[in-house]
């Protein structure tokens, strides 16, 4: 099993903006953890977020790994467990936000064995508010890259 923390940031939203994801799991009773963020330097505060849940999942190497998602983002959390998702796709994401990384992640989802836990951002979280240090230190950061799927838009 497999858990992901996950947040994004962005100031300004649109404005410089990034991502924290935090990767823990226990094989044969010894802890394994792992970090990501990355900055760019125009984009959204809701693909920030859901890029901190893809890039976590890009980050598991054998498929069908059981994994549980905890965000606070409610936009990512409940377009899949409510599932809304499935119905944007079948729609072709017509007039939705941020298509590329919608059609990004659905492969990955469908993957591993997803299941994503909502929790409340700024509550005392540890590993909720290490993924924001780290999406803000991120955002914060010299060398933000482009977001080319939010500029090229």
């Amino acid at each position: 099993m497999i858990t992901i923390y996950t947040d994004g940031a962005a100031k300004g939203n649109p404005g410089p903006g990034g991502y924290g994801t935090v990767l823990m799991a226990k094989v044969d009773g010894k802890a394994y953890r792992k970090e990501l963020s990355e900055g760019f330097r125009n984009t959204t505060n809701n693909r920030m977020e859901l890029l901190a849940v893809i890039k976590g999942l890009e980050a598991l190497k054998k498929a069908g790994t059981p994994v549980t998602i905890y965000s606070d983002s409610k936009y990512v959390v409940d377009a899949v467990e409510k599932g809304w998702i499935w119905g944007w796709q079948k729609k072709g994401f017509k007039n939705k936000a941020n298509v590329d990384l919608w059609q990004r992640f659905i492969p990955l989802y469908k993957k591993h064995k997803v299941k994503f836990i909502w929790v409340k951002g700024h509550a005392g979280n540890i590993e909720n508010e290490r993924c924001d240090e780290l999406a803000v230190c991120a955002a914060e950061g010299a060398n933000l890259k482009v977001d080319t799927g939010y500029e090229n838009q």
